[in-house]
């Protein structure tokens, strides 16, 4: 039975992760695969280490990686003390992933991380590489494939999601082609695609191109979905099967966060809704790391706030626990019959 987390009660310490890599209804950590019943909370979009120099200038040489970790472990264990127990790191390749560094910090932390494969297309390409526009969705999605199949460079560690990243809609060429790519990648694989998306246009163009290339919308999450301030994409997105997610969680947000969650479940989509903060992070280039956002706004301030809304305790754990597990399991959701 799941444990409820409105109490905020620590779960208990888990299992080695199992071996092998099943290749449906598993979540896939930077230690391998666990059962998504596993999973317990959830913080479903969160940040460890992010570079923002561009994709041609991106390297673990800008970084001293015993710093970061260093830096960043108490904020895991103390969010791994108020009841965390997933932890899904979304900073994408050529903006900072570091698989490796994950790995020392869930091991270190008791926390499940999991990281990504996918590219980043916003901000107009700066953090795209090169081979990004000269390839095409399917050699795109053949790169991602044998991170998925092999792991990522020599680590031997595997991503657990797709993440990608577009600007506001109309969707660009490279855009829609990174969504095509991801749409391969998740019909070969199963990983869930989290998309950062401009706006309300781009998040429905998205899910209009996925259902085209045979992917039920259920196979994607619409990130920073509370910047659109049209709450009717949110309903329609929700309408079509997709996941919103409610992220940028923070003590300045939480009245706003929970006022978009009571809309959702007022219409009865709170078995679509997302809940993180996208809080840290350890910034190259910036002395120290720069200011690093904690990770317990979510325990400390949002949950408290949506019992007083009236929340009931089996109404949050679906927030924290039961629709991350159902969201990022590895399992292929085909648009056709």
């Amino acid at each position: 039975m799941l444990k409820c987390a409105a109490s905020l009660v620590g779960l208990a310490t888990h299992s080695r992760a199992t071996s092998g890599a099943p290749k449906e209804n598993v979540i896939v950590t930077v230690l391998g695969p666990i059962r998504p019943t596993d999973a317990g909370v959830a913080l479903v979009h969160e940040h460890v280490l992010v570079d923002f120099i561009g994709a041609d200038k991106v390297s673990p040489k800008r970084y001293d990686a015993e710093e970061v970790f260093r830096t960043v472990l108490p904020h895991l264990q103390a969010v791994r003390k108020l009841g965390c127990r997933t932890f899904f790191d979304c900073t994408p390749a050529y903006l900072g992933r570091d698989p490796q560094l994950l790995r020392r910090l869930s091991q270190a932390s008791d926390l499940y991380i999991v990281t990504n494969t996918g590219y980043y297309g916003a901000v107009q390409g700066k953090y795209l590489p090169k081979h990004a526009y000269e390839e095409s969705a399917k050699q795109l999605a053949q790169r991602w494939l044998r991170e998925w199949e092999n792991g990522i460079g020599e680590t031997g560690i595997r991503p657990g999601f797709i993440k990608i990243g577009v600007d506001a809609g109309p969707l660009t060429e490279v855009n829609r082609k990174l969504v095509e790519a991801a749409a391969r990648t998740h019909l070969a694989s199963g990983l869930t695609i989290a998309a950062h998306t401009g706006d309300g246009v781009a998040a429905w163009q998205e899910i209009q191109l996925l259902q085209k290339l045979g992917v039920h919308p259920s196979a994607f999450i619409w990130v920073h979905a509370q910047n659109e301030k049209d709450e009717a994409w949110h309903y329609r997105a929700a309408d079509a099967g997709a996941w919103v997610e409610f992220d940028g969680v923070r003590p300045e947000t939480v009245e706003r966060h929970v006022q978009l969650v009571l809309q959702m479940r007022q219409r009865g989509h709170l078995g679509r809704v997302l809940l993180s903060h996208d809080a840290g992070w350890y910034e190259v280039g910036r002395p120290g790391g720069g200011k690093f956002r904690p990770y317990d706004t979510m325990f400390t301030t949002m949950i408290p706030a949506l019992r007083q809304a009236g929340l009931a305790p089996k109404e949050i754990d679906q927030l924290l626990i039961s629709n991350p597990a159902e969201a990022l399991q590895v399992r292929v959701r085909s648009a056709r019959p």
